[in-house]
C-alpha cells in the first residue's frame, strides 16, 4: 500500500490542529486519528450543494453562504448549478485550510475561490450570519462532523436553539438552511424542527451511491 504522505499541520482557532495528507493522487485531511474529509469521499458534499440548489429553484441572483470550505466540493458543485448573477459567500476559520486549497491541492480547487462570483470570509461563520438580517437564499453548513462536533466545543454554538435562530434570521423568507452531519441526530432534528419545515435526506459519502450514509437536513424558512 502507498504510504500517507503529511503535508501540512494547519491550527484551528480553539481546537485541535489539522493534518493534510496524500497518498497517491487522494488528500486526506485529519484531526487526530479521525478522517475528516476525502477526496475519495465527496459524494455529499457534492449534494450539499446540487439538493440545495435545486430546492431554490429559479429564484433571480440567489445569495448563498458556505459555512465552511473544506475541500471545495460544495463551492464547485455551487458554481457548477446556478448563474452568473448568483453570489456565494464562504466563510472559513481555518487560514490553512485555504493555504492549502491555493497550495498543495490548488488542481483540485480549480480555480474555485476566484471565482467572480465568489466572495472568502476569514471567520466564524456564525459571525457572517448574525452580519445582516435577511441576507441570504441558502445557507449551506458542512462545520466540524456536524452537530455532534469534533474540532472545537466552540462550533456546537451553531446547532443550540440560539444558533438556528440566528440562522433563521440571515434568511430570506422561503430561504433554506442546509446542515450535513455524518450521523443522524434526533435531538438535533427535533430543535431545527421548531422554526423550520424540515425534510431529513441520507446520501452516501461517495458519488457512486456507495460508502457511508450521511445526513443533510434541509430546512426553509416559514
Amino acid at each position: 500500500m502507498t504510504p500517507r504522505e503529511l503535508l501540512g499541520t494547519a491550527d484551528v482557532p480553539g481546537g485541535e490542529p489539522l493534518r493534510l495528507f496524500r497518498r497517491g493522487r487522494d488528500y486526506m485531511i485529519v484531526l487526530d486519528r479521525n478522517e475528516l474529509m476525502s477526496t475519495r469521499m465527496s459524494g455529499s458534499e457534492v449534494a450539499l450543494a446540487t439538493m440545495t440548489c435545486d430546492r431554490l429553484g429559479a429564484r433571480p441572483a440567489p445569495r448563498l453562504l458556505i459555512g465552511g470550505y473544506g475541500m471545495g466540493f460544495t463551492l464547485r458543485a455551487a458554481l457548477e448549478r446556478l448563474g452568473r448573477d448568483a453570489r456565494i459567500t464562504v466563510a472559513e476559520l481555518v487560514p490553512g485550510i485555504i493555504d492549502w486549497a491555493r497550495g498543495p491541492m490548488a488542481e483540485l480547487t480549480a480555480g474555485c475561490l476566484d471565482d467572480p462570483r465568489v466572495t472568502l470570509e476569514m471567520g466564524d461563520v456564525g459571525d457572517t450570519m448574525r452580519a445582516v438580517p435577511a441576507r441570504f437564499d441558502a445557507i449551506l453548513l458542512d462545520v466540524d462532523n456536524g452537530p455532534d462536533g469534533l474540532t472545537r466545543a466552540a462550533n456546537d454554538g451553531l446547532y443550540s436553539e440560539r444558533g438556528l435562530r440566528e440562522a433563521h434570521a440571515a434568511l430570506r423568507p422561503g430561504g433554506i438552511l442546509a446542515v450535513w452531519s455524518a450521523a443522524p441526530d434526533p435531538a438535533f432534528a427535533r430543535r431545527l424542527a421548531r422554526g423550520f419545515a424540515v425534510e431529513e435526506v441520507r446520501v452516501r459519502a461517495r458519488e457512486n451511491g456507495k460508502g457511508a450514509a450521511h445526513v443533510i437536513w434541509f430546512a426553509t424558512r416559514r
